[in-house]
């Protein structure tokens, strides 16, 4: 099948890479010069593993290849997958009209009975609206809510547990043909209700977020355990062992905050009441302050040790990192920082003012307190000998218990970690 994959940063890039394995004939497109030669040299705009060899390698076999001309790369198409990242303000505010003016700009290459399939996050009624503004032209809208993972996103894609597709049942047939070659089972509905499935599911894990962290910082004051209360709550049938409960860091990056937002806004102009989605948002942006708040003694001149800058662990993406926020905090109160991250080597903008060191244990080196900021698996190699050797009062923070296995039970190291009495 002829796709064009339109938008190639995360989801485009993977989306393409891995329909092009499956044997379909792919064009990439993004209006960006820069994203398009980096991809055509094999270099994806995210470290995400695994995407670079394979992008290689489908080019190798001319059955991918990327452009900037929507001219070259649509009126083939029988399926464009518009795969952009929904830009998001400091507010988590979704910039759609910006996904829609993208849209409008390859519309006039566009022919009929092409089908327009959406994965980038838009607001109910977003398909709806294209669909009847675009019915001249003979175009077909669907779609198909983002359903990756950073870091393992290849797999994700590759075999998902159910994919969610919205459309009309005369285009059922050309999905389960694209998708023929991918695992998991296909949830068919129509194309508000798969746009509203995707709110559902980021605000019911961002609930759950929210829920798990506000018990936790009342386990901090009451003397219960919320890693002992997680045990429990999982081992209840009801809620099971996958339940998105674990006490912590507020979620950060634009994904459950943009649902959010857009069920918030679309109850206010409907006029239904939000409450539990407006606390969940409020709850989230107390629980942010939990780091903060554990450093707020930490004076001017002390260095603070932060171990993991990326946005999660398994990337290279420095964007919306709830770490980085962090650092550019610090160094606002004049507190030096210090940093360690395997996936970062120096250079972004982000990190300006930010020591980097090229071991966990060099950055905890001389620091007053260490931070355990984005959970990189190679972090739990630490031993309580390294941290007690490399500080000379051992101080750390680990909002999610990341390193509490080896690092808790020592009594000369002072252990914090969220949801646990001090």
């Amino acid at each position: 099948m002829r796709v064009t994959v339109y938008g190639l940063w995360h989801l485009g890039s993977v989306t393409a890479a891995c329909l092009a394995e499956a044997g379909h004939d792919v064009v990439g497109l993004d209006p960006d010069p820069a994203t398009v030669a980096a991809l055509s040299a094999n270099r994806p705009p995210v470290d995400e593993p695994g995407l670079a060899a394979l992008a290689a390698e489908q080019q190798r076999a001319n059955r991918l290849r990327f452009t900037t001309r929507a001219a070259d790369a649509v009126p083939a198409a029988e399926v464009v997958w518009v795969c952009f990242d929904t830009p998001v303000d400091g507010d988590d505010n979704a910039d759609v009209a910006w996904v829609r003016d993208r849209l409008e700009d390859i519309a006039p290459h566009l022919s009929a009975g092409t089908l327009v399939l959406i994965s980038s996050q838009v607001p109910v009624g977003f398909g709806g609206r294209l669909a009847a503004d675009w019915a001249a032209r003979g175009v077909r809208v669907a779609c198909s809510p983002e359903n990756l993972r950073l870091g393992q996103a290849l797999d994700c894609f590759r075999k998902p547990d159910r994919v969610v597709l919205g459309c009309a049942p005369a285009d059922r047939p050309r999905l389960t043909d694209l998708l023929a070659p991918f695992g998991g089972d296909r949830v068919w509905m129509s194309v508000a209700s798969a746009e509203m499935t995707k709110h559902a599911v980021n605000a019911f894990l961002a609930t759950s977020v929210a829920f798990i962290n506000e018990l936790a910082r009342i386990c901090e004051v009451v003397g219960a355990d919320a890693k002992e209360v997680e045990r429990g709550l999982k081992s209840e049938q009801r809620i099971g062992p996958r339940a998105y409960l674990s006490p912590g860091a507020a979620f950060a990056g634009g994904t459950l905050a943009r649902d959010i937002g857009f069920l918030l806004d679309l109850a206010k102009r409907h006029g239904r009441p939000a409450h539990l989605f407006r606390g969940v948002r409020e709850s989230n942006e107390c629980q942010k302050t939990w780091l903060r708040d554990q450093l707020a003694g930490v004076p001017a001149g002390a260095t603070v040790a932060v171990l993991g800058l990326t946005y999660k662990p398994g990337t290279d993406t420095l964007r919306r990192s709830g770490s980085v926020e962090l650092c550019q905090w610090l160094l606002s109160r004049g507190v030096k920082v210090r940093a360690h991250d395997p996936a970062v080597r120096g250079g972004a903008d982000e990190l300006r003012g930010v020591e980097l060191a090229d071991s966990a244990e060099s950055a905890m080196r001389g620091a007053d307190v260490s931070v355990l900021a984005t959970p990189w698996p190679e972090y739990r190699a630490l031993t309580p000998a390294q941290v007690r050797g490399a500080m000379a009062r051992p101080r750390v923070i680990d909002p999610t218990h990341f390193l509490a296995a080896g690092l808790a039970s020592d009594p000369a190291i002072a252990y914090v970690a969220a949801g646990r009495a001090a």
